[in-house]
């Protein structure tokens, strides 16, 4: 019997607890840590295998990963950066796209069926990443005072309300910007596996009582979330690859 009296076990924020697997020198590794392992292994190896031996007419694995490759070249990178400034982002950017995209997926595997996403220190990592990317070539563009305009907003155009602005777009670009980046992948994939999960055990807890026609509507509902959380997977990992190429493209253009 759950705590709640009607016996059924709602899912919560010890949905995405786990014990962990092993323990070595007193650090804890869990599944979710394997998860991100493994997930790192298949988009090396995948690109590996692909391109480690490129031929000049492509095999079939070859040409799913240039598909990949291309996807991300020219429909993220080079429409935010431009050709000239983005090609050597391009794979920073594809890496960074799978490996959130298999992160995400994991949600819907049997046997894994969590997204590693959803653990908050993983998109922190990743946002923290870009963010020292953004930075230091904002400074490095720009030099010391044009860096700190940059990150400043700064405009005299703006007359009395500049000092006011400058303060709100420092904050804005140092704290709330990176915190956001990794908070809108977390709190999607958080909220798509507690929908899943609330669904798939009520299915199952309605299946083994008198209520199964309302089993059925919830299993139907369980595939339709399934289905969704495919699409927002994808989408969660273009729109952080987006935001990504936008804040390389923030530091890199010129201040006026």
């Amino acid at each position: 019997m759950s705590d709640n009296g009607c016996g059924f076990p709602a899912p919560g924020l010890h949905s995405f607890l786990f014990q962990p697997i092993a323990e070595v020198g007193g650090f804890e590794f869990n599944k979710v840590m394997l998860l991100a392992l493994i997930t790192t292994v298949l988009v090396v190896a995948f690109f590996w295998a692909a391109f480690g031996k490129a031929r000049v007419v492509p095999g079939k694995l070859q040409m799913v990963g240039e598909a990949g490759y291309d996807f991300v070249r020219r429909g993220i990178v080079y429409e935010t950066l431009g050709k000239k400034e983005g090609e050597k982002y391009v794979p920073l950017m594809v890496s960074l796209f799978f490996f959130i995209w298999i992160m995400n997926i994991w949600s819907v595997i049997p046997l894994a069926q969590f997204p590693v996403s959803s653990i908050i220190a993983f998109p922190i990592v990743l946002a923290a990443v870009v963010w020292i990317l953004w930075v230091s070539l904002t400074f490095k563009r720009h030099g010391f005072v044009g860096g700190l305009k940059n990150l400043t907003g700064y405009d005299k155009s703006l007359g009395a309300v500049l000092p006011l602005v400058m303060v709100i777009e420092f904050l804005s670009n140092l704290f709330v910007r990176p915190f956001t980046h990794a908070v809108r992948l977390f709190a999607n994939m958080f909220a798509g596996h507690l929908m899943l999960v609330m669904f798939t055990v009520a299915s199952w807890y309605l299946l083994n009582s008198w209520m199964i026609p309302a089993a059925g509507i919830s299993f139907v509902m369980t595939i339709t979330m399934i289905l969704f959380e495919l699409f927002v997977q994808a989408v969660q990992a273009y729109v952080f690859v987006l935001l990504a190429c936008s804040y390389i493209q923030g530091a890199l253009a010129e201040h006026h």
